[in-house]
C-alpha cells in the first residue's frame, strides 16, 4: 500500500510555561536551568519508555544486522520554506539509514544552542522533531544539550545518530551494481537547495519554493518488500547533488554511468531560480530524493510501483550502468550532445543542511 505523503508540521502543542524567553549559558550548565529546560521541553514532548529512563545512555535490545549512521545539521536559516532544522535533522539520519536498506528505529539527539536563542524558536524546532519522528516511526532515546556564548554559534546546531534493523530482503552495496542496471531518481531535483537560497537571496516567485525534506524510510521499505535483492544500491543525493553521488558511485563500481538530461525532472520555478543564480540543478542539494540502481528486468515494474507513492510520483529512469568509459558519468543533453559529469569541486552552497 502506498505511504501517504509526509505531513508538514503543524504547531499544535502550546508553549510550556517558563520564566525565561531566551536560552542562556545557564541552560547548558547541567544544573537547575538545564533541568528546567529539558523537563518542560524535551522530555515531556519526546517522552518514551527508553528516554524516560533519563540515564547517561539508552538501554537497547538489538539482534541481527543493524545499520548505524550519524549526521550534523548546521543549516542557515534554521527556518526555511517547507521545514526547519529540527525535522531536517530527523529526516536526514532516517534517510541515511533507509538507503542502507535499514528500517530506522532509534535516534540520539544532540543540541548545540547559541546563547540568546528564543525559547519560542526552540519549542517550534522541538515540535517539528516530534512530528518528524512520529511520521518516520522512530524514537529519540538519548541526547545532549550544550549552550555556547553569543557569537560562537548560529542559533542552533543539531546532531542526530540513528540505528535501524536491516530489511531481511535488502542487499544494498556497490559491489552488487552491474552493467545494465537502470538508475531511477525518485523525484524532482534541487528543491531543498533552492528553497534555502531563495530565502538567502530574497528571491520571489509566483509561488514559494518549498524544501523537499521528507522521511523516505516507508517508501523505501515498500520497494524492498516488493523487489528485495533486485535493488542493488540506494543512495540519497544531498550535498553535492545527483551529479556528485553518481560520480562517487561510478568511481566505486569501476563501471561507466550514462544519464539522460531529458529524463531529469526539475520544477519550473526551481529551474528558474537555478538559472538566476547560475547553478546547475544536478549539483544542488536535495533532502527528499533517493536514487535506486535496480536490475534492468524489474526496472519498469519498480518505476510503476514507486510512482504510486506520493514521494515517488515524479520518479523517472534517468540512466543506466554501462561497461564503457569506466569511472565516468556521461550525460546526453536534451539536444543530443554529451558531456562528462564531474564531482562538485568545492562548496557550491554552504550551510545547506
Amino acid at each position: 500500500m502506498s505511504k501517504k505523503p509526509n505531513k508538514k508540521i503543524e504547531l499544535q502543542c502550546p508553549m510550556p510555561k517558563l520564566d525565561f524567553d531566551v536560552i542562556t549559558l545557564g541552560h547548558g550548565s547541567g544544573g537547575v536551568l538545564t533541568n528546567k529546560l529539558l523537563d518542560t521541553g524535551v522530555f515531556d514532548l519526546l517522552s518514551n519508555e527508553i528516554l524516560d529512563e533519563r540515564h547517561d545512555g539508552a538501554f537497547l535490545k538489538l539482534e541481527g544486522e543493524i545499520a548505524f549512521s550519524t549526521d550534523s545539521f548546521i543549516v542557515s536559516p534554521i527556518f526555511f520554506p517547507g521545514g526547519n532544522i529540527g525535522e531536517l535533522a530527523v529526516n536526514g539520519t532516517v534517510n541515511d539509514l533507509a538507503v542502507c536498506g535499514a528500517i530506522p528505529k532509534y535516534l540520539s539527539l544532540g543540541f548545540i544552542i547559541e546563547e540568546g536563542l528564543k525559547v519560542s524558536e526552540f519549542w517550534e524546532i522541538l515540535i517539528s522533531i516530534k512530528s518528524a519522528c512520529e511520521q518516520a516511526g522512530v524514537q529519540v532515546v538519548t541526547g545532549d544539550t550544550k549552550v555556547v556564548e553569543k557569537g560562537k554559534g548560529d542559533k542552533i546546531f543539531i546532531n542526530t545518530t540513528g540505528i535501524g534493523y536491516i530489511h531481511p530482503k535488502a542487499s544494498i552495496h556497490t559491489r552488487n551494481v552491474k552493467a545494465g542496471d537502470k538508475i531511477i531518481l525518485s523525484g524532482q531535483l534541487a528543491s531543498h537547495g533552492m528553497a534555502i537560497m531563495s530565502v538567502r537571496e530574497g528571491l520571489e516567485f509566483e509561488s514559494e519554493i518549498q524544501s523537499d525534506t521528507a522521511n523516505l524510510n516507508h517508501v523505501i521499505k515498500k520497494m524492498l518488500d516488493l523487489y528485495g535483492q533486485d535493488i542493488h544500491l540506494l543512495t540519497d543525493p544531498t550535498r553535492g547533488g545527483v551529479a556528485t553521488v553518481l560520480k562517487e558511485t561510478a568511481d566505486s563500481i569501476s563501471l561507466g554511468i550514462e544519464i539522460y538530461q531529458k529524463n531529469l525532472a526539475v520544477d519550473k520555478q526551481v529551474e528558474s531560480a537555478c538559472e538566476l543564480l547560475g547553478l546547475d540543478p544536478l549539483y544542488v542539494a536535495n533532502e527528499g530524493l533517493f536514487i535506486s540502481f535496480v536490475d534492468r528486468k524489474i526496472a519498469d515494474q519498480y518505476l510503476a510501483s514507486l510512482r504510486q507513492d506520493e514521494l515517488g510520483k515524479h520518479a523517472r529512469i534517468i540512466g543506466e550502468v554501462v561497461n564503457d568509459h569506466p569511472r565516468q558519468v556521461i550525460m546526453e543533453s536534451a539536444i543530443g550532445g554529451k558531456r562528462v559529469i564531474s564531482m562538485l569541486p568545492g562548496e557550491q552552497l554552504p550551510r545547506i543542511c
